[in-house]
């Protein structure tokens, strides 16, 4: 299917009040032109990465990652050749052999492959640095006053006052989990997103500075604050750290796991992009500051999908997949959204029609099993659809059977999925940068659910390694069978075909998370 793309890459931001009108624009079947497309050529996947080293022919510098043998710094040869090619070398993940390096020769990655011990490169983006502007898609709407004193009269005792609204507490049975445990302190959640406002104060009780970091450059920023996002930045990072540890303290909402720890590990630009060398360098940081889940809510810029007969995406998914795959080595269980297209993330092909989303796009015919959304479709990582009030696939959830790992609540029009009062928006309710609180919707939303349950199993499994959590993740979903027919609009055509059995599924995967069990088997 073609779809619309919004700028944050798994959220479906929809102002309160406007949620039906908005959510049209996301069904299957809906078109629209993403920013910056000005028209459509048929072009392979592989002509496309020959013809992008264009962007740097004026010698403005561009980004790459130079992937060498694992375990070793670069040698001696390949930092002369990077050098004798025009690069400069701007950080060294030497445990995964992945180096960043800014060049202005157009012809850097081409010559620079043919070095001895060089195993792939490619350019990060196509646009100079630092990368273009771009047009939000939409902001969450803010609650006003009116509405928060109207929750915290619904709010039942013993609830924070806006956890009334949130019906997706209750999906997941994390409401009940909650009398058992709130999760431990000693379990740390990394939200490797657009920054995290630590100072709001539902966050402020449950941040881990030490984990947090800017890796925006590709190399750690650390100065304090460098995480945070600026007032032009999105919020997205701020409302998925409230979905996961907003702090059960009598103030605001209340997370899935509101006992534990989160950081921010910013790595999108101010535009909005999340480009290769920003992920490696946060991958890399949570695997080395005690990090115990990342949630990754985002697609890795500049390709939705990353094609491995192209050298340049060849090298992006070998460097992400290297720093995903040592996360994990150190203990860190990954957790990625799904998408937001209704895409049939088994289907033979995909038109992709946003791809670079940095440059001038391209109607692309995409083979799924060959060209990857990273991180959401590398090795070892739990990959998460969306379900919306009424517990079936939100309209827009990417889906597709061997994909799909787990279903968790991100919301969906209230035409289609309407949540029993007082919470009547049918979206998801997070923190906002300032000390504020609103309501986003999206895989994005979806992921920080399962995040946070992946965190109570290590709360109450302390020693269990990423693979025992994730099986505990699996096993314990609650098995959720296919919608067949889905028809979310009931205009009588099928919107999305599930195929699987009860116990997995290409909508909902092993099934729906579910807190509750985190916390007591």
């Amino acid at each position: 299917m073609t779809g619309p793309h919004p700028r944050c890459r798994r959220t479906l931001a929809i102002p309160l009040g406007m949620a039906v009108a908005t959510a049209m624009a996301f069904l299957p079947g809906a078109t629209a032109s993403a920013t910056g497309l000005s028209g459509t050529v048929a072009v392979s996947p592989g002509a496309v990465g020959d013809a992008l080293t264009s962007a740097a022919a004026d010698g403005t510098a561009l980004s790459y990652v130079v992937n060498v043998r694992a375990g070793h710094g670069p040698s001696a040869q390949v930092k002369k050749a990077i050098g004798k090619a025009g690069g400069t070398i701007v950080t060294s993940y030497d445990q995964i052999g992945v180096i960043v390096v800014h060049s202005s020769n157009p012809d850097f990655a081409r010559t620079i492959r043919k070095v001895r011990g060089v195993e792939s490169a490619g350019n990060t983006r196509n646009a100079p640095l630092p990368a273009q502007s771009t047009t939000d898609e939409g902001t969450p709407k803010a609650l006003s006053s009116a509405q928060m004193a109207a929750a915290r009269t619904a709010a039942a005792a013993g609830q924070d006052p806006l956890e009334s609204l949130q019906w997706d507490l209750p999906a997941i049975k994390a409401d009940k989990a909650h009398e058992k445990s709130l999760g431990s302190s000693k379990v740390t959640v990394a939200v490797i997103d657009t920054g995290v406002d630590d100072t709001h104060p539902d966050l402020a009780p449950n941040f881990d500075r030490a984990a947090s970091v800017n890796c925006v450059t590709g190399k750690p920023d650390t100065a304090d604050g460098a995480w945070r996002p600026s007032a032009e930045e999105s919020p997205h990072g701020t409302h998925v750290a409230g979905e996961i540890a907003a702090a059960k303290n009598g103030v605001g909402m209340t997370g899935v796991a509101p006992g534990v720890k989160v950081a921010g590990i910013k790595v999108a630009t101010t535009a909005g992009y999340f480009y290769t060398e920003a992920v490696v360098c946060g991958f890399m940081w949570a695997a080395t500051h005690g990090v115990d889940v990342t949630n990754n809510s985002y697609y890795t810029d500049p390709w939705y999908f990353n094609c491995t007969d192209d050298p340049d995406q060849k090298a992006l998914v070998d460097a992400v997949t290297r720093a995903s795959r040592y996360a994990e080595k150190r203990g860190v269980v990954n957790v990625a959204a799904a998408g937001n297209e209704n895409y049939d993330l088994a289907a033979d092909e995909i038109t992709d029609p946003v791809s670079p989303n940095d440059g001038t796009p391209s109607d692309r015919v995409v083979d799924p099993s060959e060209c990857f959304d990273i991180p959401t479709q590398l090795p070892g990582v739990v990959t998460v659809a969306a379900t919306g009030a009424k517990g079936i696939k939100s309209s827009f959830s990417n889906h597709g059977l061997g994909v799909i790992d787990v279903a968790a609540p991100g919301g969906d029009s209230t035409a289609y999925q309407t949540p029993a009062p007082p919470a009547t928006s049918g979206l998801i309710l997070g923190t906002l940068p300032g000390g504020k609180w609103g309501y986003m919707a999206g895989t994005s939303m979806a992921s920080p659910h399962v995040a946070a349950v992946a965190a109570l199993i290590k709360s109450t499994h302390p020693y269990a390694p990423p693979a025992l959590v994730k099986a505990l993740l699996y096993a314990e979903a609650d098995a959720t069978p296919c919608t067949d027919p889905y028809d979310i609009n009931g205009d009588g055509k099928v919107d999305a075909v599930c195929e699987g059995s009860k116990n997995r599924n290409g909508f909902y995967g092993w099934g729906t998370v579910d807190a509750l069990d985190a916390v007591t088997k």
